[in-house]
């Protein structure tokens, strides 16, 4: 077995470090910009009279890095070669999210926002994978030059983790003799609608609640009438573009779906699996930020006359901390590797698990990290002149968002007790004579007779429905 990173990964890094210096940090330092990073951040990003939008200087500083980093050639990293990018894999994408999140804050990667000089724009790949020939004709120039910009309208109010039990529909109806769909139902956390061109809306067009298929992704444009954004809600981690998004009779051409009809659920399934091993990549990053900055800290604090670092009180939750992260990030690296190696289905049918455990375990471990941090720091730890509360803000919402972990950790279970992924069939024909138990332990006929409920109940208990998301 080999742990050492690929050449080429090396390299880049080495590379993004001097674009950073060269381009990115005399950005940062300019006009006053580290306003938007230091203790002033909170404020000098939302437009607090705007609905806690985020103001047009925060975003325009935003587009001018990225604008930077795409000439550079760093942007489009992630983006497959035919789509003009780089070809860069899950595995080179997870390096480098933990490898630009453990420099902390700062313009060269912001997550508060998904913003960074090496964009994680799961859409692109979304697109390669499901658009049919007339729609990639149709959105591909659009998509590719940024002036298709889309919101992710799945989560409703009454329905956050489990997406199959979505109110919003979409019925046939022509309108001036032209074939099309009428959409109606409500969206929460559809991130961006201030600046998007369009909204993927999933609707049921077929079926019951409850039922995986039946659900269509229909590209909506913003503008159509009917789509209202009814309110932004505000945040933990301030600004917001989190909006509730209502859709009254908004009539679209029947081929303004993506992917196939009644198959809209797969499409959101890729969505997750690529955003959550990159998400744990970073939370990783950050969590490491936090413990490298704490040790440098407690080595150089001497109250009562020795180091902090001198005292086990201090030492021992680092330890931990720096052990649990050693141990996430061979997991993560390993998981993106194999993901790597397959295509969508089949990394939902046998290693959607090890991605989840990746999700929940980093999510946890910045928080933790970021906790931690702000103890061993004191005083000015939990002050906004540290940037510790912030990343503690913004990275709890991802114990929420892109599945909770209480859904992450559902999915594990059902692979492992072998109610889905590729341990099913094993676990299904288990009987009492594959249990290593004592004669006065030996179940009773009931009892035998209680084991043999229908897996495929069971099974459907723990489909893995599309999580909420702001």
């Amino acid at each position: 077995m080999d742990f050492e990173l690929p050449p080429h990964l090396v390299e880049y890094l080495a590379e993004l470090d001097r674009f950073i210096e060269a381009e990115i940090k005399p950005l940062e330092q300019q006009d006053d910009n580290i306003r938007f990073f230091d203790h002033r951040r909170e404020y000098e990003r939302t437009d607090w009279e705007k609905g806690g939008l985020p103001k047009k200087e925060w975003e325009e500083l935003l587009a001018e890095a990225r604008r930077r980093a795409d000439a550079a050639g760093h942007l489009r990293y992630g983006w497959p070669t035919e789509l003009g990018g780089k070809g860069g894999s899950q595995l080179d994408l997870a390096v480098i999210r933990e490898h630009l999140a453990a420099k902390g804050l700062g313009l060269h990667n912001d997550l508060q926002n998904e913003h960074s000089i090496v964009g994680n724009n799961p859409f692109i790949l979304l697109f390669k994978e499901f658009a049919t020939n007339s729609q990639y004709e149709r959105y591909a120039d659009q998509l590719l030059s940024g002036k298709l910009r889309t919101g992710f309208g799945l989560t409703e109010p009454y329905h956050g983790s489990d997406a199959t039990f979505m109110e919003t529909t979409a019925v046939r109806q022509d309108k001036d003799g032209q074939p099309g769909w009428l959409i109606r139902g409500e969206k929460m956390w559809t991130t961006g609608m201030h600046v998007a061109t369009h909204i993927m809306v999933f609707a049921r067009t077929s079926g019951k609640d409850g039922d995986a298929s039946g659900i269509t992704c229909f590209i909506v444009p913003a503008e159509t009438p009917g789509v209202k954004v009814e309110e932004y809600l505000w945040t933990f981690n301030m600004p917001t573009d989190h909006p509730r998004v209502s859709l009254t009779e908004v009539w679209v051409p029947e081929d303004a779906y993506w992917g196939e009809i009644g198959n809209g659920l797969a499409i959101g399934q890729s969505f997750v699996h690529q955003n959550r091993i990159r998400q744990a990549a970073s939370s990783l990053g950050a969590a490491v930020y936090c413990i490298n900055e704490s040790v440098k800290y407690a080595r150089m604090r001497k109250p009562f006359g020795k180091a902090l670092a001198e005292n086990q009180a201090i030492q021992w939750p680092l330890v931990e901390l720096a052990t649990q992260a050693e141990m996430l990030r061979l997991l993560i690296r390993k998981t993106a590797w194999e993901m790597d190696r397959m295509d969508h289905k089949e990394i939902e049918r046998t290693i959607s698990d090890k991605v989840s455990m990746c999700n929940y375990w980093g999510n946890r471990l910045v928080c933790e990290a970021a906790d931690r941090a702000m103890q061993v720091h004191g005083g000015i730890g939990y002050s906004r002149h540290k940037p510790f509360e912030h990343i503690y803000r913004h990275h709890r919402r991802y114990r929420i968002t892109e599945g909770s972990e209480e859904i992450q950790m559902r999915k594990v279970a059902a692979y492992l007790f072998g109610y889905l992924g590729p341990r099913r069939k094993e676990m299904a024909g288990l009987t009492w004579d594959d249990v290593d138990y004592r004669k006065s332990d030996r179940p009773t006929d009931a009892e035998r007779a209680a084991t043999q409920r229908d897996d495929q109940g069971i099974a459907d208990d723990y489909v893995q429905p599309i999580p909420a998301r702001p």
